[in-house]
């Protein structure tokens, strides 16, 4: 993996320049007191470095003759070690991880103005740590100031994300590999789930089968809260409270993702709690499945990246209209956007290190095109929320149909013919998902 990262830094690296990039780790998260949470390393500083320890810097200095690529971390030290894990230390920071030069983070004031005095800007995202952008500003300040005695140095800072992000969203070999193994270890949850579910069961039970296969099969464990939802809270988008009893004729709506190698997989299926879909919970799923099985064909190089939402939405809406709930003349009500009460998000976003992972969507009025190597969900839903009011001019919401909610979601990976279902494995046709 280290070639991979060097491979990254130097793709960074000749993008920006005469510039210096400055990247910094993740800070700890606290849990209560004085209990942290297990920690994770910001996508962009791991994705450079796979460097996964909290208080480091990494610094890109590709015009510097010596040093282009330096790494700030936390020494050694064998008392605190002892209590909170074993550091790589500052020698290691170079023989592991391919520094040009390391040093303790204690330095980075000392040590960063010569990796910045030959630049023409800095690189740098201003985050959430506020002392730390401080910081950052004042170096900048600082040389600004003495810029006319040197005639060199940084007179601009740009933000990062745009020339690094852009990198991001296009997976390499190594890349996809690892999503593939996140999301084969989820298809296999999601399988196992399909044939443990049962009337009486609670909600959180299933969570813990789910994850405990994540971990079981080497997982990092969840990639974001799992939502298992039974009857009205499918009809919750992020619904994580997961402690309700499931009831024979209803729907469990499952969204729960692998962690693995820091990628992610991002799975739903939504089928019935007793094994039989009701009349009008079939109806509903039949238009949520043919939307998204036509979605998917919209995903190939050269079409928009809003192309597949476009096709669930006609797909969605002239199911609505044939089941009663919306009338109307089809293009029309797409216009005007009625389906909203129903469907009322995206259907995909960019998946990898992030689970709504980076990558811009639009320029202006133009979407981004596809393009092999992107990976994005396909997850269009139906969500008959209680005490939906219709849109204007449309018809009041026959009881029957209130409080389902379906979605079902795969992850697409774009390929030079077409494109790759890297969740396939779970199944979704109605006879496969009946027991």
């Amino acid at each position: 993996m280290q070639t991979e990262y060097c491979q990254r830094r130097e793709q960074l690296m000749a993008k920006i320049g005469n510039g210096t990039a400055i990247f910094r780790s993740a800070p700890s998260a606290v849990m209560h007191n004085d209990v942290e949470y297990v920690y994770r390393q910001d996508s962009d500083f791991f994705y450079l470095t796979g460097f996964n320890e909290a208080h480091a810097v990494a610094v890109l200095a590709p015009h510097h003759q010596e040093h282009r690529f330096i790494l700030f971390v936390q020494p050694k030290d064998r008392e605190k070690e002892v209590w909170s894990g074993y550091r790589c230390g500052v020698d290691a920071a170079k023989k592991i991880y391919g520094a040009d030069a390391a040093y303790p983070i204690a330095e980075l004031d000392e040590k960063l103005p010569q990796y910045l005095e030959k630049s023409d800007r800095i690189y740098y995202h201003l985050g959430r740590d506020r002392n730390f952008n401080d910081k950052i500003l004042k170096h900048y300040q600082s040389l600004l100031r003495t810029y006319p005695k040197r005639g060199t140095g940084p007179v601009a800072i740009e933000d990062t994300s745009t020339i690094l992000h852009s990198l991001r969203l296009h997976k390499s070999k190594t890349e996809i590999d690892l999503m593939r193994q996140a999301a084969d270890i989820a298809v296999e949850a999601h399988n196992h789930a399909l044939k443990v579910t049962a009337p009486g069961r609670y909600e959180y039970e299933i969570q813990a089968e789910i994850e405990h296969i994540f971990r079981l099969r080497g997982g990092m464990g969840p990639a974001y809260p799992s939502i298992v939802a039974a009857g009205t809270n499918a009809c919750v988008l992020h619904y994580i409270e997961n402690n309700c009893q499931m009831q024979e004729n209803e729907l469990l709506l499952i969204d729960a993702g692998c962690a693995y190698g820091y990628y992610n997989s991002d799975i739903t299926r939504t089928f019935p709690v007793g094994g039989k879909f009701t009349p009008e919970q079939k109806a509903l799923y039949e238009i949520v499945l043919e939307a998204q099985k036509q979605a998917i064909q919209e995903v190939k190089p050269g079409n928009a990246f809003d192309a597949p939402h476009k096709k669930a939405v006609r797909i969605l809406t002239e199911g609505l209209v044939e089941l009663g709930l919306l009338k109307g003349e089809i293009d029309k009500l797409i216009e005007e956007e009625k389906y909203k009460p129903f469907y009322m998000h995206r259907t995909s976003h960019w998946l990898g290190l992030d689970v709504h992972d980076v990558g811009i969507y639009q320029y202006g009025e133009n979407p981004q095109i596809l393009q092999p190597g992107q990976v994005l969900t396909i997850e269009p839903g139906l969500y008959i929320v209680p005490d939906t009011k219709p849109a204007e001019d449309q018809p009041e919401i026959d009881p029957r149909w209130v409080g389902i909610g379906i979605r079902i979601e795969d992850d697409v990976f774009v390929t030079p013919e077409g494109n790759e279902v890297l969740t396939a494995g779970v199944p979704k046709e109605i006879k496969d998902v009946e027991r």
